[in-house]
């Protein structure tokens, strides 16, 4: 599915950026300073990493090193990077199959910026669908909606919401689907 938005047309150009040997504290900070959900790792002026909230409370704080860790012990190495002439699509895509928010745009090894699954959705908000099927819903027997019916909710196959949801094969599928 094409969006008519190239990655380009969303992404921050000059996204926050720290160095790796930087404290945590120093990273919580600038979040906080700059209101931001990650950081860009930089080392010799080449991206290396991303560093989010995420990174920093379950990688330090809940394992209670979040004094004596570095950036550098939190960030993401394993750049996942997209060209800033994809569409946002496909950037939303990509988001959603490595559970991720925060994509370096980048092409042929040159740095262009940073784009966000929130920069996506402002400008293309019918896209939050791709990314429900990832969503971790804590605690879902507390939460009323779950409790109306065993067998309502979303067919995994078309997307809808249905109130007959089984499972077949393995997927939750509504009766449309079960006739295809």
């Amino acid at each position: 599915m094409k969006t008519g938005f190239k990655v380009i047309e969303a992404m921050t150009q000059n996204p926050i950026k720290i160095g790796s040997n930087a404290t945590l504290r120093n990273a919580a900070n600038l979040m906080a300073e700059m209101h931001v959900g990650s950081l860009l790792v930089e080392e010799n002026k080449k991206i290396i990493g991303v560093m989010s909230e995420q990174d920093i409370v379950r990688k330090a704080v809940a394992k209670g090193n979040a004094g004596r860790f570095l950036v550098k012990h939190v960030m993401e190495r394993e750049l996942i990077t997209i060209s800033p002439e994809k569409d946002i699509f496909e950037a939303i895509t990509l988001m959603r199959d490595y559970n991720i928010r925060h994509l370096p745009v980048m092409h042929d090894g040159k740095f262009y910026g940073l784009v966000t699954a929130k920069d996506i959705l402002k400008i293309e908000p019918d896209l939050f669908e791709l990314m429900v099927d990832k969503i971790e819903l804590k605690e879902e027997k507390r939460k009323p909606i779950y409790n109306i019916s065993e067998r309502e909710g979303i067919c995994e196959l078309c997307g809808e919401y249905s109130e007959e949801i089984i499972p077949v094969d393995g997927s939750l599928m509504c009766s449309r689907c079960r006739e295809i």
